[in-house]
């Protein structure tokens, strides 16, 4: 996908903030933190939403990747939130698979 910015920064063609990487998922800071912090952790292969795959090793992975950065970043024993928005009424705004890790203040509840 030569249009898409996840695609780019997964490829290293984009520069980001890396917080984390492995051979499956690369999380990044957001650009536009909804949250002290405000992780995206992103599937190195494309595929648009959730929709798209029932691959539970891939999405697996990203879940692992969101503890593992949430113990790096000292957020882990307080809380964090990993959310994945499907859609645009979900609030998804690049077609792109990616998961959110939030966390640093108290996160409410219902969400939205």
């Amino acid at each position: 996908m030569n249009t898409c910015v996840f695609c780019g920064i997964a490829s290293g063609k984009i520069p980001a903030r890396i917080v984390y990487e492995d051979d499956c998922v690369v999380a990044i800071h957001d650009i536009n933190p909804q949250a002290p912090v405000h992780i995206l952790i992103i599937p190195r292969r494309h595929l648009v939403s959730v929709l798209e795959t029932d691959d539970e090793v891939l999405l697996g992975r990203m879940v692992a990747a969101g503890a593992r950065i949430a113990r790096t970043l000292g957020v882990a024993e307080r809380g964090f939130r990993l959310v994945l928005n499907t859609n645009r009424d979900a609030g998804q705004s690049v077609d792109h698979l990616h998961m959110h890790l939030l966390a640093g203040r108290v996160l409410g509840w219902p969400p939205g």
